[in-house]
């Protein structure tokens, strides 16, 4: 595969004559199945084929001792450019990124020096923990995400004020590490969370006989009344701006288009965007199917001729050639199914660019637009939680805040017939 990215037949013949060409080889066709650019496996390459030679004269024989020389190497390519040119600034990962993603394709298991997936907190004295939240508490990752978020900082919070067994955890050290996370700025919301989460926890670490006492009552959080918040919409106006500041002429322009328009069509959350496969899209009866709502039951919806031809754009003309049957990938390598968090992102960055204004703006945002078209539409409460996907009527009700012609009503006259 050398001589369909390299012209020069001496380049190839030293790529395969080193003593690690077969892996710097699969290096090469692993960059080329994730989808990376040619400039980049011209400059990716080179720094393996290096990297192995630098190895090798420090007294590498096989290619499991690679790892104990990308130090060095790094050090010594760093030093090499900033004696040239008098400045070593991104060298460091130029260098380090190609020979640790190089390592990670022929070694397996190996695991470079950057970004890790985030530690498990308090692993060392409750092991089992996050295993009893999945299969005792039957808790989706997402939201065992949430935990470690939120453990993790009650962890730092212990170790900063030199707490460290929990046997010396108190209500008094609980209440002001609450007040502490309130006076930061957070939300209601996300305090309310941070109470939940220590409640589970401390609760868990009383019945494994960690703590003498427990000290989940003790975990105090805010008031937070239901239906006190407005939802963050925005006017189909807004919605129709926001979509046409989206540049459709490119492969992420369309992908990004197709995905406003689930949101926003659809109500859709930004995790069942990512989820959609091409199996959920039935072209010859013209219906979309969300199997794995939230609510954990399925919703099948007529398929909205604009959707479809939104998809079908960008099928053909932006999505990447592979065998993974998810619909959504990333517009840059490695080829991967695009995230969640790439979804609310992408739909804050069309909002702000198309100028609407919304508090928070994100995936959600389109959700909540969706609705109260719905709303206006003088569609029921119960019509409306179905649609959408809510577990419960009671998450829809939020939504009557939003009737502003019968609210209007309301307030000019005297609401008999609104309210009968």
């Amino acid at each position: 595969m050398f001589e369909e990215y390299f012209v020069k037949p001496a380049t190839t013949d030293r790529f395969r004559g080193s003593w690690i060409g077969a892996e710097i080889e699969s290096y090469l066709e692993w960059l080329v199945r994730e989808g990376y650019a040619d400039k980049t496996i011209w400059r990716r390459v080179p720094i393996g084929y290096a990297f192995g030679e630098f190895a090798w004269v420090q007294g590498a024989r096989t290619v499991a001792d690679l790892p104990e020389h990308v130090e060095a190497f790094v050090a010594d390519r760093v030093a090499s450019h900033l004696a040239r040119f008098g400045s070593d600034r991104s060298m460091v990962k130029e260098v380090r990124g190609p020979v640790e993603q190089m390592l990670s394709v022929v070694l397996p298991g190996f695991e470079g020096s950057g970004r890790r997936h985030q530690r498990v907190p308090f692993v060392d004295v409750l092991p089992g923990f996050f295993d009893y939240l999945s299969s005792e508490r039957g808790l989706r990752a997402s939201s065992l995400f949430q935990y470690r978020h939120h453990l993790s900082r009650f962890e730092a919070h212990l170790s900063r004020i030199g707490v460290t067994s929990l046997g010396e955890l108190s209500p008094t050290l609980l209440s002001a590490y609450m007040v502490e996370r309130s006076a930061t700025g957070l939300s209601k919301s996300t305090v309310r969370s941070t109470a939940g989460v220590l409640r589970v926890f401390l609760r868990y670490a009383h019945r494994e006989g960690v703590i003498g006492t427990d000290l989940s009552g003790t975990v105090g959080w805010p008031q937070f009344y239901r239906l006190s918040n407005i939802p963050r919409s925005v006017s189909w106006e807004g919605v129709n701006r926001t979509l046409a500041a989206v540049d459709r002429r490119s492969p992420v322009g369309r992908r990004d288009y197709a995905i406003l328009l689930l949101l926003a069509t659809y109500g859709l959350r930004g995790r069942e965007i990512v989820a959609l496969t091409l199996d959920d899209f039935d072209w010859k009866r013209e219906r979309l199917a969300i199997p794995e709502r939230k609510a954990g039951h399925s919703t099948a919806f007529p398929l909205s001729p604009i959707v479809g031809d939104a998809v079908v754009d960008y099928l053909q003309h932006g999505r990447p050639d592979t065998s993974d049957r998810h619909v959504f990938f990333r517009a840059a390598a490695p080829q991967r199914p695009i995230s969640s968090a790439a979804v609310s992102a992408l739909a804050s960055r069309y909002l702000r660019a198309a100028g609407v204004s919304v508090p928070r703006p994100g995936s959600h945002t389109f959700r909540h637009s969706a609705v109260q078209r719905l709303v206006d539409a003088d569609m029921d409460l119960k019509t409306i939680g179905d649609f959408i996907g809510h577990r419960s009527a009671r998450s829809t009700e939020v939504y009557a805040k939003v009737a502003i012609e019968a609210l209007r009503e309301v307030a000019l006259g005297d609401g008999e017939e609104v309210l009968s």
